[in-house]
């Protein structure tokens, strides 16, 4: 079972945001699937390198758009994906040191911080990007 369900709640209502959010779901719930089958530490870290790189892409798009229609919330928005890439930087590092192990706490914080910044933080930007003709 998912441990998160897309569905139309989480939109922001901008097709290419929405399906990289499907897509960052996806990956959230395929580590999930992949700690609890217990597959090894190489698969786990397969997908935690895809997971912060396409988070990465995808922090990318939100800050270009922000940046062409000078989004006026940008600078906290920024300091939020900064905080959120340095904490699982952080993770990664011991993860792939040896030093931590996929827990269902990191697996809780990725699921909450997501769903909490769609629903929260970048549902913000949606009406703003609409009326700027972005959809």
């Amino acid at each position: 079972m998912a441990l998160i369900q897309w569905n139309d709640s989480l939109s922001v209502g901008i097709v290419e945001i929405d399906r990289q959010h499907q897509r960052l779901v996806a990956m959230i719930n395929e580590l999930h699937d992949a700690m609890r089958q217990g597959k090894g530490k190489d698969i786990l870290g397969k997908i935690i390198n895809g997971l912060v790189t396409y988070a990465g892409t995808h922090f990318k798009t939100e800050e270009k758009y922000f940046d062409q229609f000078q989004y006026p919330e940008a600078t906290t928005h920024k300091k939020e994906h900064s905080d959120f890439t340095q904490k699982v930087a952080e993770f990664k590092g011991k993860f792939d040191t040896g030093q931590a192990v996929l827990s269902l706490e990191i697996i809780t914080f990725l699921s909450n911080w997501l769903q909490h910044h769609i629903n929260v933080i970048d549902k913000k930007y949606g009406p703003f990007f609409n009326q700027k003709g972005l959809r």
